[in-house]
């Protein structure tokens, strides 16, 4: 029997953990990047590998992605809305090998509760125009499931960590911030969860569906540095006043939003149990792995 077959438009760093699992068990995989060094670093790993961006469309989408079983989308939307479904959504409504897709998203689409807990029943308020296209490229996703029957899944996202990106690695860096601006939570989820609900998905198939994936403890994270400092045994930063903080303008749109994210659904509808349920343990996991 033929291997099933994993194409991602946007092979990264977060897709970039699943494909590695998948490949293990023997999975073809394949996707896309933006650069050729970049594809040559995916074709290393023994991935097939092709250039994607909204000027460069794949010339024969239908060949690449013809066997297709399982399809991850990466990709955020940019000005002109999602590049993918502007460029190949129809391809992919025509997929007859499909099995199941998955759009990433963010948690930005909910825009600012004041604190308050938020669901995936909940109104979608975005507050910025990069959260606002997000909302617009979900439902361009969801409407092939509609309209053509894509399995599609959407999962939402908060802060993204794990090896590479973490308070951690900030910290060695030289480049942490404690910014402080009391009460103001963000909500956060370490890269090998995203992986595993990902699986979780596969294996529960549920199209049209839409999840929040992250973990149990929204954090202030001026103490998601500290913490991190404690593990490695240095001072954290001096905490700085939100007001004073010099962020860029990328930066402080992240602080406009103020909002606690519920995540039952990940674990009564897919059975998912986190491997890293606050900021605490997937940071104690990456520092004593060294």
């Amino acid at each position: 029997m033929t291997a099933p077959r994993l194409f991602v438009f946007g092979l990264g760093y977060t897709a970039g953990v699943l494909a590695r699992q998948l490949a293990a068990e023997g999975w073809r995989i394949a996707g896309t990047c933006q650069t050729a060094e970049k594809r040559a670093e995916l074709e290393a790993l023994g991935y097939e590998a092709h250039v994607f961006d909204r000027e460069h469309p794949l010339p024969d989408a239908r060949a690449v992605l013809k066997d297709a079983t399982h399809l991850l989308l990466s990709i955020p939307p940019d000005r002109k809305g999602d590049p993918v479904l502007a460029a190949h959504g129809q391809d992919i409504a025509d997929l007859i090998s499909l099995e199941w897709a998955g759009y990433l998203s963010t948690t930005g689409v909910y825009g600012d509760s004041g604190g308050e807990w938020v669901s995936e029943a909940s109104w979608l308020r975005p507050t910025s125009d990069r959260s606002r296209r997000r909302v617009e490229a979900e439902k361009g996703w969801l409407n092939l499931y509609r309209q053509y029957g894509v399995p599609l899944h959407v999962f939402r996202l908060p802060g993204i960590y794990g090896p590479g990106r973490s308070a951690i690695d900030q910290l060695r860096a030289g480049e942490a911030k404690r910014i402080d601006k009391p009460g103001h939570l963000f909500g956060r989820i370490h890269v090998e969860d995203i992986a595993g609900v990902l699986r979780a998905s596969m294996a529960t198939m549920n199209p049209g569906a839409v999840y929040n994936v992250c973990d149990d403890e929204p954090a202030e994270p001026q103490e998601v540095i500290r913490y991190a400092a404690e593990l490695l045994g240095v001072e954290p930063p001096p905490l700085v006043p939100y007001d004073k903080a010099e962020l860029s303008e990328m930066a402080r749109s992240f602080w406009a939003d103020n909002r606690r994210v519920k995540n039952e659904r990940i674990k009564t509808k897919l059975g998912y149990a986190l491997k890293h349920p606050s900021y605490r343990d997937g940071l104690k996991a990456q520092a004593e792995a060294g």
